[in-house]
């Protein structure tokens, strides 16, 4: 590990990511996995609203069973992550998911597809994403030196962004030629290729080994200190937190007013989705142009902006171009801030402590979530749904609010690696061993040792 103090490679003395085996077999399996993630991110809600006929309500259930688990189960997954092999966990997610999202096709082919076996799914997909989430973010900085790890996290979010737009179109492909149920089979697919280029990473693991007597709690409650003792992963996780809570009570109720209050189609409405995704190629070049202070702030504050198209939006294709405009700002910017502000937890993170930071974050920011679910159901009955999508408008505001008081907006340049104090020295019962990769040099110190299926990360 390079402390804060030590001066930064070059850029033509870094060697190249993409001649790093086993960090293209990573983005490998990861894109892999976002594309069909964007498959079943379009299918499902057109499955609910236009197979099963779901109210509001029943959608708002079904995206807080969904949600729920990494409430539930984050902190856990994390801790575990960092005490065994990460790479076991993510293949355990993956198989686990793939199978729970093959019973649909199933259920579809022996006509007993229902409501609640979708709610099911969701809740099943949603644990083993825990699992594996937790892993594959804390794996990437024992692949790849400390210095590369915002090029690393650039090159993820440009590759997810083509990853998710291409999942779109193709979910939109399926859904047209074999119906929404089979269509995710497309999904399952991913699910097994991100196992198997997992399986195929060779970098030895040397996961921290339980002490004796220590129990998965114990290490949970350090992880939380942790968090909170550093004030900018305390600042990134509040931040995070409170624009995934306003995100997910509009996300809650998007498909279901585009499908059904602008009477769009389920061609045109995976293509507005592919068509957002697309800004996060936008991201890279933001942060390196303004440098991660401004360019956080900035962007949190053009997010709200984003949201004026879909609130005054009627049928007709002049507005569907204007939502997917709007949405290709919103992705450009939650590409921009969401790998960067992961770029930082990380660098500022010790190594064996990567899982857990990332778990607090998981916990907070996906924790809101089932609740502004629900909350935008009922909302959605008592106010109506756009009246519902104004008031997580104007929730978009908070974390703008918590990330201008924060010393972080002026951040110009990525922190350095943590130096080994005290405290973290305590929390580490004992320091993992830096792996050796083939092309990429490694961390040295002491100390040293998912992701987000969405192209924007998570912030």
């Amino acid at each position: 590990m390079t402390s804060s103090t030590d001066p930064s490679p070059s850029p033509s003395a870094r060697p190249s990511l993409w001649r790093h085996r086993d960090f293209r077999r990573y983005l490998t399996g990861q894109a892999a996995s976002v594309t069909g993630s964007s498959i079943s991110a379009m299918v499902i809600p057109v499955l609910a609203v236009l197979e099963l006929d779901a109210t509001t309500a029943e959608v708002a259930w079904l995206t807080f069973l969904g949600q729920l688990p990494p409430a539930l189960l984050a902190l856990h997954a994390g801790a575990l992550a960092d005490r065994h092999a990460k790479r076991k966990q993510m293949i355990t997610g993956d198989l686990i998911s793939a199978a729970a999202l093959a019973s649909v096709p199933v259920a579809v082919l022996l006509n007993r597809l229902s409501l609640p076996h979708l709610m099911v799914v969701a809740a099943v997909q949603g644990a083993a994403g825990v699992l594996h989430d937790a892993a594959a973010i804390s794996l990437l900085p024992s692949l790849v030196d400390r210095s590369l790890i915002q090029r690393s996290n650039s090159r993820i979010g440009a590759l997810f962004a083509v990853a998710a737009t291409a999942g779109n179109s193709v979910g939109a492909a399926l859904t047209a030629l074999l119906g929404p149920a089979r269509a995710l089979l497309g999904d399952v697919l991913s699910y097994l290729v991100s196992a198997w280029c997992t399986a195929r990473i060779q970098a030895p693991e040397n996961p921290r080994p339980a002490v004796e007597g220590r129990r998965l709690h114990t290490e949970i409650g350090e992880g939380l200190r942790y968090v909170h003792g550093d004030h900018r992963l305390r600042t990134l996780t509040l931040v995070n937190a409170t624009t995934s809570f306003a995100l997910a009570l509009l996300n809650t109720l998007w498909a279901l007013y585009l499908l059904r209050s602008l009477a769009m189609s389920t061609t045109v409405f995976g293509v507005v989705l592919g068509s957002g995704a697309l800004g996060a190629l936008a991201a890279p070049s933001l942060a390196a142009r303004y440098g991660p202070g401004p360019m956080m702030p900035a962007a949190l504050a053009l997010t709200p902006l984003t949201q004026i198209p879909l609130l005054l939006a009627s049928p007709g294709l002049v507005w569907q171009f204007a939502i997917g405009a709007a949405l290709f700002l919103q992705l450009a910017r939650a590409a921009a801030a969401g790998t960067t502000q992961r770029s930082i937890r990380q660098v500022v993170t010790a190594g064996a402590m990567q899982a857990r930071m990332q778990a607090v974050s998981t916990w907070l920011t996906s924790g809101v979530r089932p609740v502004a679910a629900l909350l935008a159901g009922g909302l959605g009955n008592w106010i109506g749904m756009r009246a519902t999508l104004i008031v997580g408008s104007c929730l978009l505001l908070v974390p703008l609010v918590v990330l201008y008081r924060s010393p972080l907006r002026t951040l110009r340049e990525m922190p350095g690696s943590p130096a080994a104090t005290p405290s973290a020295t305590a929390a580490l019962a004992q320091p993992a061993p830096s792996p050796r990769g083939p092309a990429v040099p490694r961390p040295t110190a002491p100390g040293d040792v998912r992701h987000d299926r969405s192209p924007g990360g998570s912030l």
